[in-house]
């Protein structure tokens, strides 16, 4: 399951793909709404693939506790493993720099050829934070970016702000709805501390890595 080199399969279909979307998270664990939402940017965007990248140490989580990177990369092959146009990238993981999303781009742009156009998939509430992500100037200019709405933040707000971010900084962010699953990786842990189910709130594979590994006790 594990691979010989994280940017194997990167480099392997670089010649082949044309349309790659990011996606990005902690993963701990992933669940169910992180599939949906790139399942259904993948279908709408027509995106050749998706590649999802596990944080290695993102910098919104450096003072809270977080299960080790080889959890989070083999949780995420298992719940992506199924679907052709998913893939799963260590590029984060190799190092023991915090994990800006700008680095990460920097190195998938200079992995990839000119003709391959990346789409970073985030969330809602994160694009409205993402004036405090590092060199964000930089950062909106090297990809189109795609936010998926999460209930509880107003439309209208969102609109008005992506509004205020192409103009201020010449970038592409789209908006796109996807299902309202009210599931959070937060909410799994919880239930996992407090011995209740977390069945078909995330892939039973995953499950049953949760339990044999005993993550989130």
């Amino acid at each position: 399951m594990a691979s010989t080199n994280s940017l194997d399969i990167i480099q392997r279909e670089n010649r082949d793909l044309k349309r790659i979307g990011i996606m990005g998270g902690t993963f701990d664990p992933i669940h169910y709404g992180h599939l949906v939402i790139a399942e259904q940017i993948r279908c709408e965007y027509r995106l050749d693939k998706i590649l999802f990248i596990p944080a290695g140490n993102p910098p919104h989580k450096l003072n809270t506790d977080v299960s080790s990177s080889r959890h989070r990369y083999f949780m995420t092959l298992l719940a992506t493993v199924t679907n052709p146009f998913f893939e799963v990238s260590k590029i984060e993981m190799e190092g023991e720099e915090i994990s800006y999303t700008i680095h990460t781009l920097t190195k998938l742009k200079k992995i990839f050829s000119e003709d391959v156009k990346l789409f970073f998939i985030t969330g809602a509430d994160a694009i409205c934070d993402i004036e405090n992500w590092k060199d964000v100037e930089i950062l909106v200019t090297m990809c189109d970016f795609i936010a998926a709405t999460r209930p509880g933040l107003e439309s209208p707000d969102l609109e008005e702000k992506i509004r205020q971010l192409q103009c201020k900084y010449n970038s592409s962010i789209r908006k796109i709805d996807v299902p309202a699953l009210a599931i959070s990786s937060t909410d799994i842990r919880c239930r996992v501390r407090e011995g209740q189910s977390i069945k078909y709130l995330l892939p039973e594979s995953v499950e049953y890595y949760i339990y044999k590994h005993g993550l989130y006790r």
